[in-house]
């Protein structure tokens, strides 16, 4: 089905509105979001996309509404996994809380334009080659046996090669100021850390595309429901990162649902090209008669296989432990880092604490692998001791060791 010239423009006009709305009422001044507002506007941004795919049922049809919905769930599920990486990054580069925010505003437009450039460049590659569903299938199924490598997401550098050819070329700040991406060091303009991280996630958002569109594509041909769904996905993942922050390390099993995902659009791909085959060392170049996966099963299965990880990952203890020690990590750390706003640090100290009694509260195995941790176990020593000394409590910050033992 085609859709008219005017329903693009409105569409490109409603999100070009909601990013600018989010700009000015939300990021342009540095704050910290609460629970609330997160809550709040992630459901709103949601309940956005969701109204707009039953405007499409009504108006487009069932087969437009299910392949929105279906590439949605795909793009949000990857989307959400993309702020696995966002963390790493943010935390690597020492991001103040409050200027966040703004990474992620930056970070989601880029990727908007990234993703809109693959996804007519998928289009045009569609239409002049029929090979080209092979390709993309190839691509899902390696991503997906790469997502169940064994890996430690906490050891992913956040670093790339523009980053290091940034700082070799120009004048590089070690110190924020602000949210500004310039300034004034010793009388020279220098960048500051806040254009660096920047430049990281835009070239993160490359790569996720990369698999991103190939993904939908899988799902549907119609440049409409790719770019749609793409941008809803999109939109409110601000707000979603803080919501889940304390929950991203809890989804222990999100890759492997992922993974399982990637494989099936890629083995529905490959169906769907042998299915409409013209490669002439391939059954001599005419279709194979091959059965295809309808929308309605993929969009069944992707609901389902998400379902059951995100369950699973909420229920396992090594998603708890997982948690808390990422939680503690950065915690620890970010309490080290600040010195000036007193009532910030001493939250972070409660958050620390409450993370180091989940700890005690693990099977005895987790805990014994955490002691193991010496990077871990010295940043939290650290952290005790900077507190007891503050407030005079005259302790040596060792009786953090004690709440990662077994015998307490």
């Amino acid at each position: 089905m085609g859709v008219p010239a005017a329903v693009w423009g409105l569409t490109v006009v409603g999100i070009v509105g909601l990013l600018v709305f989010d700009f000015v009422f939300h990021v342009r001044k540095a704050h910290i979001p609460t629970l609330r507002e997160a809550g709040i506007w992630s459901a709103a941004y949601i309940g956005i996309a969701l109204l707009f795919g039953v405007g499409l049922l009504i108006f487009g049809g069932v087969t437009m509404g299910t392949e929105y919905f279906a590439g949605y769930v795909t793009e949000k599920a990857l989307s959400v996994d993309n702020l696995f990486v966002f963390l790493i990054i943010m935390s690597s580069f020492r991001v103040p809380r409050a200027d966040q925010q703004k990474v992620l505003l930056f970070g989601i437009v880029f990727s908007l334009l990234a993703r809109t450039g693959f996804i007519f460049l998928g289009a045009a590659l569609i239409n002049a080659f029929a090979w080209v569903f092979y390709l993309f299938g190839l691509i899902l199924v390696i991503t997906a046996g790469n997502l169940i490598k064994p890996g430690d997401s906490e050891s992913r550098p956040a670093d790339n090669l523009m980053i290091r050819l940034a700082r070799r070329m120009f004048r590089t700040s070690e110190h924020y100021d602000g949210d500004k991406l310039f300034t004034v060091e010793d009388g020279k303009r220098v960048m500051t850390p806040m254009l660096l991280v920047m430049v990281a996630i835009g070239g993160t958002d490359v790569l996720f595309a990369l698999d991103s569109i190939p993904a939908i594509f899988g799902l549907t041909q119609n440049v409409y429901l790719v770019f749609t769904a793409t941008a809803f996905s999109l939109l409110g993942l601000r707000q979603l990162y803080f919501l889940i922050d304390g929950l991203l390390d809890r989804l222990v099993y999100l890759t492997y649902g992922l993974a399982a995902i990637l494989a099936f659009i890629g083995v529905k791909l490959v169906l769907h090209a042998l299915h409409e085959n013209n490669v002439p060392f391939i059954n001599d170049g005419q279709p194979v008669n091959v059965v295809e996966i309808s929308t309605g099963l993929s969009l069944t299965v992707i609901i389902g296989v998400l379902a059951v990880t995100v369950v699973a990952s909420l229920l396992s203890p090594k998603g708890r432990a997982q948690n808390a020690v990422s939680g503690a990590r950065r915690h620890a750390a970010e309490y080290l880092d600040v010195e000036k706003e007193r009532e910030h640090r001493e939250n972070l100290f409660r958050k620390l604490l409450a993370e180091e009694a989940d700890i005690r509260k693990l099977p005895e195995k987790y805990r014994a692998r955490i002691r193991e941790e010496d990077k871990l176990m010295d940043l939290l020593r650290r952290a005790h001791a900077t507190h007891d000394r503050d407030h005079g409590a005259g302790g040596d910050g060792t009786d953090v060791a004690r709440t990662s033992t077994p015998h307490e």
